[in-house]
């Protein structure tokens, strides 16, 4: 079975807190009839930092479509290539070892994608096939994890690299008003992430099955409005309480491979915000500490869209992972509204018998893969996060 290793993340370098969401929102829309209830929704989100691609001065700004679009391109060539060495580091493989590519993103477009930069520029094969998923915004973590399990099915030991990047910031639309908005504005964060899933061999969540479900008649809810200025986010106020809709999907694909949904090892999920994290939990009958890793990319980073359920499975592995064995969930939830559910089992890592392997060399730029206290930055000034 395909084993979806250690993923690599990266947040920007420019923080903005709560406080100063919370003050900006107060300067910007001083006159707004509902700005009390928008203060009240930005603080219940539990986000105290978000990681921004540009200054706030400059993501306050609107330049236009065409600038934003070019900033998304610059920044994400810039950004991604470390990521993605990271992330085959973790999963002891070299670009030729990869036979395909899915890159999700919903927060900038590009054609050719991403991915045929990154086959030219990283060393990649020129027959390493291509999956852009640009469309299932914060669903596409989860939908990227299926497809590069479907992959690794069709095609055994066949090996799948999963990019997420996602700069939320470059879609601030300052005209969007609505309180829908304004609480966007205070949720979102930026974020890459990558992942290899292994059609053979190494250490993380050997995936068992997967499966989608799409509630009917909720298209608007989670949308984008298209215009001049760019992606317009659309967020009807029922979505807070879709998990009420989207438990029993959880629940049924977990009972048809023989599990129970509730008495699970490990559990990632989107974090889109703490409604839908404690709503699991009651329709579930969790404790709210089995979300931790989700609440956790929540409260440090917000709501950083397709990224999320990585940088929450990232979480998992820094925290030991758990007991070899262990059954678990990872779902991703977006437009559609849609639900992208995996179940797997943890493998941990196999013990050294005999000699240790030779130890590669390490330069300065991998010192935190010895040393996690040694900060490391790119030359774009990213933190990253391993």
């Amino acid at each position: 079975m395909a084993t979806l290793c250690r993923p690599a993340i990266a947040v920007p370098e420019h923080v903005i807190t709560l406080d100063q969401t919370l003050d900006l929102a107060r300067t910007l829309h001083a006159g707004h009839p509902q700005l009390a209830l928008a203060l009240r929704l930005i603080e219940n989100t539990g986000v105290q930092t978000r990681h921004l691609v540009q200054p706030i001065e400059q993501t306050l700004r609107h330049p236009g479509f065409t600038v934003r679009n070019a900033v998304y391109e610059r920044q994400a060539k810039l950004r991604v290539p470390e990521v993605v060495e990271d992330a085959l580091h973790h999963a002891e493989l070299g670009a030729r070892d990869i036979d395909l590519i899915i890159y999700v993103s919903c927060t900038g477009f590009m054609m050719p994608s991403m991915t045929a930069w990154l086959i030219n520029t990283l060393g990649f094969r020129s027959d390493t096939r291509q999956v852009p998923i640009a469309q299932l915004g914060c669903a596409a973590g989860g939908a990227a994890v299926n497809r590069a399990h479907d992959f690794c099915r069709a095609y055994p030991g066949a090996n799948v690299l999963i990019v997420a990047c996602e700069f939320c910031s470059l879609c601030y639309q300052p005209t969007d008003l609505g309180v829908g908005s304004l609480l966007s504005n205070g949720l979102f964060g930026d974020a890459i992430a990558a992942v290899v899933m292994r059609g053979h061999g190494g250490n993380g969540v050997q995936v068992e099955r997967n499966g989608s479900h799409l509630v009917p008649d909720t298209e608007n809810w989670i949308s984008y409005g298209v215009r001049d200025t760019g992606f317009h986010f659309q967020l009807d106020k029922r979505v807070p309480g879709t998990m009420e809709m989207l438990a029993p999907a959880l629940r049924g694909l977990a009972t048809e491979h023989g599990w129970d949904v509730s008495g699970l090892g490990f559990y990632i999920v989107h974090a889109g915000g703490p409604r839908i994290l404690d709503d699991l939990c009651h329709l579930l009958n969790l404790e709210p500490a089995t979300f931790r890793y989700s609440r956790a990319t929540l409260t440090e980073r917000g709501n950083i869209a397709s990224a999320v359920v990585f940088d929450a499975l990232a979480r998992l592995f820094a925290d030991g992972g758990v007991p070899d064995g262990t059954p678990g969930l990872i779902a991703g939830f977006g437009p559609g509204i849609t639900a992208e559910i995996s179940l797997g089992s943890w493998v941990a890592a196999p013990v050294a018998i005999g000699a240790p392997r030779r130890p590669r060399a390490i330069a300065t730029a991998d010192l935190t893969r010895v040393h996690p206290t040694v900060p490391r930055r790119s030359p774009a000034g990213t933190t990253i996060t391993e």
